[in-house]
């Protein structure tokens, strides 16, 4: 019994630092133009935790969709987690800048690497560079692979709980995405920072109500607002407010009818 309260409060402390981090991360990509129109993105902080930077690069793929690395201090160096988007070569793009490594490793869609604190913003521009050079535009293009679909009233805090025990979510072990269909919102959508969607959402013939939200998805406010036949492919997340908690929805897609 001590060994699984352990266990739990060991993962409910990763999952803390994977959100925080993941926050900060979105935040100073979202702050930058530089990096909001770049092809890859690169971040070194040398607070973040070494054990959650591989799932924060994930998490950020799922917003600014290219090939991703993110670093921290190690040993006096850094140490980063790169993951890359479907059909890119990560590998072979941080090999091409192996002059600013002191080492590295990993595969097509995945890598680990090591290198000086200060040959940081060489490695950067040169990552960036080989990224520009050999990715297609299609490829920078998010494809949403639905694993199964579901209906509003099934998402309850068993159903999450459930669902949880799946984590920690990663390439290997990539979060379940649903669909929904048949859909009714309730209110008005709300936008928010000028390019993210917030929404009500209940199934038509269905008593439970769900809030969702879009990142980057405000331009469909007034297409779902007059839809009478849209879906909503989301991945499920638990929102934490004010010392509350609740099931809420990210929205990977929406397609209207």
């Amino acid at each position: 019994m001590i060994i699984a309260e352990n266990v739990s409060n060991k993962n409910n402390t990763r999952k803390d630092f994977d959100q925080n981090i993941t926050s900060e991360a979105l935040t100073t990509i979202e702050e930058s133009s530089e990096m909001l129109m770049a092809k890859s993105t690169v971040l070194f902080n040398k607070n973040w935790h070494k054990g959650v930077i591989g799932i924060v690069a994930s998490r950020c793929i799922e917003h600014h969709y290219r090939p991703t690395i993110i670093m921290t201090e190690s040993n006096g160096k850094a140490t980063g987690s790169a993951r890359s988007v479907d059909g890119f070569d990560l590998y072979s793009a941080i090999e091409s800048c192996k002059e600013h490594l002191d080492q590295f490793g990993g595969h097509k869609h995945a890598a680990g690497l090591t290198l000086q604190i200060d040959k940081i913003p060489n490695f950067s521009a040169a990552f960036e560079e080989a990224v520009q050079k050999s990715i297609t535009e299609d490829q920078l293009i998010p494809k949403v692979h639905i694993d199964s679909y579901i209906e509003i009233d099934q998402i309850t805090d068993k159903f999450y709980s459930i669902l949880s025990q799946m984590d920690p979510f990663g390439p290997a072990n990539m979060q379940p995405v649903f669909a929904a269909r048949d859909l009714s919102i309730l209110g008005d959508p709300l936008i928010l920072k000028e390019k993210h969607l917030k929404l009500t959402v209940k199934n038509k013939n269905g008593n439970r109500k769900i809030n969702a939200i879009g990142f980057g998805l405000a331009e469909y406010k007034t297409l779902i607002k007059e839809s009478n036949n849209f879906e909503l492919a989301f991945t499920i997340q638990e929102n934490h407010f004010n010392g509350t908690k609740s099931l809420q929805l990210y929205l990977k897609d929406i397609r209207i009818e």
